[in-house]
């Protein structure tokens, strides 16, 4: 008797601790380092997955392609920062078996990126970028190839826009003559400018159009979403506070300095001056009009499209 006691006892024990066992998810993220690509280790700092009851599997990819590509295989429930111009070129061609939908807002208006020469360019601005010099950005459709196309079109600028890959393979390519104009995120190359290394010829926020259009979304995967739906949920929600937390706790600084390799005060200068926190808002994605109309001009698309269109496309899990 005293057997089959035990012997129960150990079984509920056994399913209590599966119920309670921390469901988990896998998220890829770009760029390693930066201010918005941090939510998940400030998350994870300040245990808010923990309290959410979930575990956070998550890595680093080069950015662009890669990080939408990570979902659209599987191999992660959620991909994070990824250019809206490419999501919305992906789900024309593939429609509503597209393997992913957008669930949140990553980042509305342009504010972090800048681009700038080496210190003896004679190149003083974009409009000064003479035909066939090359102006860098991350990769087609990202964030920053949208936001370089507007900032040329203001500026009519006649250089020639280049594919680089991430900021630090961009500071290369430009400090040793490869790229004539070099792209990139703060705090990264932020000292050099300080130091008189690079001169700064054009900063993202002065691309006024997209002020308040979504140009960063967070994708999940369709599977995910229809098997993992709550902890997607959950993961949003978290998310959320670890932006909250951001703004209000100095030790996000102290991770975000640690991280880049930069001094606390490069770190807080470049928060301060270049990342807005109404610019991580997630619950909507807006302007999307615009974005369509981008699209078209930037040739993502073929034909004008409405947000009609694409309404298949979104599923915002969790509005603040």
């Amino acid at each position: 008797m005293r057997k089959l006691i035990l012997g129960a006892v150990a079984l509920i024990v056994a399913a209590t601790n599966s119920a309670f066992a921390a469901e988990k998810l896998k998220v890829a993220i770009p760029q390693k380092g930066f201010w918005d690509s941090s939510w998940v280790e400030f998350a994870e700092a300040a245990g808010f997955f923990k309290e959410a009851g979930l575990e956070v599997e998550f890595f680093w990819t080069e950015g662009g392609a890669q990080t939408v590509a990570t979902v659209v295989s599987g191999s992660v429930d959620i991909a994070l920062s990824n250019g809206i111009l490419a999501a919305i070129n992906a789900y024309l061609k593939g429609g509503p078996d597209t393997p992913y939908r957008i669930i949140s807002a990553q980042m509305t208006g342009a504010n972090e990126l800048f681009w700038y020469v080496k210190a003896d360019s004679p190149i003083k601005s974009l409009k000064d970028v003479p035909e066939g010099k090359t102006i860098s950005f991350s990769s087609p459709g990202s964030s920053s190839n949208l936001i370089l196309l507007t900032l040329m079109r203001q500026a009519g600028s006649k250089g020639k826009p280049l594919a680089v890959g991430g900021a630090p393979s961009s500071y290369t390519q430009t400090m040793t003559g490869q790229v004539d104009v070099g792209w990139s995120v703060v705090p990264f190359a932020l000292q050099d400018e300080l130091d008189g290394k690079i001169r700064i010829i054009a900063r993202a926020r002065e691309a006024t159009e997209l002020q308040n259009q979504t140009i960063r979304v967070n994708l999940a995967n369709l599977n995910s979403l229809k098997t993992k739906r709550e902890s997607i949920v959950k993961f949003m929600q978290a998310y959320q506070k670890a932006v909250d937390w951001a703004y209000t706790n100095p030790k996000a600084i102290e991770m975000f300095a640690a991280n880049m390799k930069v001094s606390q005060a490069i770190a807080k200068k470049a928060v301060d001056e270049f990342y807005p926190k109404s610019a991580m808002q997630i619950g909507e994605v807006r302007d999307l009009q615009r974005s369509l109309d981008d699209a078209l001009n930037y040739k993502f698309i073929a034909t004008p499209k409405t947000p009609k269109d694409i309404e298949g496309l979104f599923d915002i899990v969790y509005k603040p």
